[in-house]
């Protein structure tokens, strides 16, 4: 690896829903994933059609369970989980 942050690295791609809070406690705004700012952060599109860089840590992703029903989960704690699956994987 070369170090650089990527969309792969978090399970993320071009087009992803994701959400984020203006400020604590403010309400959920939803985006859209564009790719990765110079910085590292998250480049997003809000509603608006503004692109805001945004760190992985104030990002929730939208997927989808098992019973087909749509969850928001911190993006965070899915790169977390899912790094771990090839270990435990033959």
């Amino acid at each position: 690896m070369n170090g650089e942050p990527s969309l792969d690295a978090l399970y993320l791609r071009v087009g992803d829903r994701v959400r984020f809070r203006k400020m604590v406690g403010g309400r959920w705004v939803e985006a859209l994933v564009e790719g990765i700012s110079r910085d590292g952060s998250i480049a997003v599109r809000d509603p608006k059609g503004a692109t805001r860089s945004l760190a992985a840590d104030r990002l929730e992703v939208k997927i989808k369970t098992k019973r087909g029903r749509f969850h928001w989960e911190p993006v965070v704690e899915r790169a977390e989980r899912n790094a771990q699956r090839p270990l435990f994987e033959l």
